[in-house]
């Protein structure tokens, strides 16, 4: 119910990009390096992704990759899909992630009960400190969890959490305290702009 196979990957994304950037700054004057990461390159390629069986839709900058995950929990083995995608040049990762439950579990859990454990399975897989959290509400109401937490290494992860007709739905940006100050109005206009599409 985690991303936990996916951190580091994205870890090890940051650390390349952050290396990329360090040598670039070296021969260049700063202004030069910063000017192509302003929103000119990257917002234009915000756009609304439609998940494949179109329960979800969100704006992303650009096409997501995905990846199918088995996962075994004490409910068995779980699918969790996965749904990433990372603007050029800027040291954050945008993740989707979402897995459904057994039937008879989700008939007799709890919304929050799932929520918490969602919760408490993000910080103990990622070693995070949480930092703020709140119960929210999904746009067609469904009942969900805000967080904040950070890990060792200093990564900021922003997640909102739901749960819709048998299914959790994990929402994240994941980033460096740097990135996280100067991209703090995109990151809430991405998680704003999760919906759950209804089943017909």
């Amino acid at each position: 119910m985690t991303v936990k196979s996916l951190l580091p990957l994205i870890a090890a994304t940051f650390i390349c990009g952050g290396s990329i950037l360090v040598e670039a700054r070296q021969p260049k004057p700063p202004a030069v390096v910063v000017k192509p990461t302003v929103s000119k390159i990257v917002q234009p390629q915000w756009k609304v992704y439609t998940a494949p069986d179109g329960r979800f839709t969100i704006l992303m900058p650009g096409r997501p990759n995905r990846n199918t995950e088995l996962q075994k929990t004490y409910m068995g083995e779980i699918s969790l899909e996965i749904f990433v995608a990372q603007p050029p040049k800027q040291q954050v990762a945008y993740v989707v992630a979402y897995n459904d439950f057994p039937y008879s579990y989700g008939k007799i859990t709890d919304p929050q009960a799932v929520l918490n454990n969602a919760r408490d399975m993000a910080l103990k897989t990622t070693k995070s400190n949480l930092i703020s959290q709140r119960s929210i509400r999904s746009s067609n109401n469904h009942p969900g969890k805000e967080i904040e937490y950070i890990n060792s290494g200093g990564k900021i992860t922003k997640s909102r959490m739901y749960v819709a007709e048998g299914r959790l739905y994990q929402v994240m940006a994941i980033t460096t305290k740097k990135q996280q100050k100067t991209l703090a109005k995109t990151i809430t206009g991405y998680l704003n702009s999760f919906h759950i599409v209804l089943k017909k």
